[in-house]
């Protein structure tokens, strides 16, 4: 019984993950003035390096960001257990995949993390880190 429930859990965190990010990632790259609603008042977001608290001020930074286009590669998904996050419906999601910016042809890896929170029905993020996946220089 324990692993059915599990095993539950493991298959819709990878249904919302894929559900999730097709509609992330075609707001970000085609309505990208209504991606700051898919955030929590006081979600986070940590993009390369600079952290932005608040939908309203994550909205004004992507809205200055340049075009982009997104190609997921990747997508892993976990189950949070409730009682680590107030009894909330809450997912890890892990996204991996290329992006071009200003229909540049020059595409660069990133890796991208949510945590969201199903808050009256609809997933919101609580927690966001975006990283371009480019050589380390010491």
């Amino acid at each position: 019984m324990a692993s059915e429930v599990v095993l539950k859990n493991v298959d819709n965190a990878c249904e919302t993950a894929e559900e999730f990010t097709r509609l992330f990632y075609k707001q970000l790259d085609n309505s990208r003035h209504l991606t700051s609603k898919l955030y929590l008042d006081t979600g986070l977001l940590v993009w390369n390096g600079n952290g932005i608290n608040g939908n309203e001020k994550i909205q004004k930074f992507l809205m200055d960001l340049p075009a982009s286009n997104h190609v997921l590669k990747t997508l892993d998904a976990q189950h949070i257990k409730n009682n680590l996050v107030s009894n909330k419906l809450t997912y890890l999601i892990q996204a991996c995949g290329d992006v071009t910016y200003n229909n540049d042809q020059v595409k660069t890896p990133f890796q991208q993390t949510f945590l969201v929170v199903a808050i009256e029905g609809k997933w919101k993020i609580a927690s966001d880190c975006f990283r371009l996946q480019v050589p380390y220089n010491n």
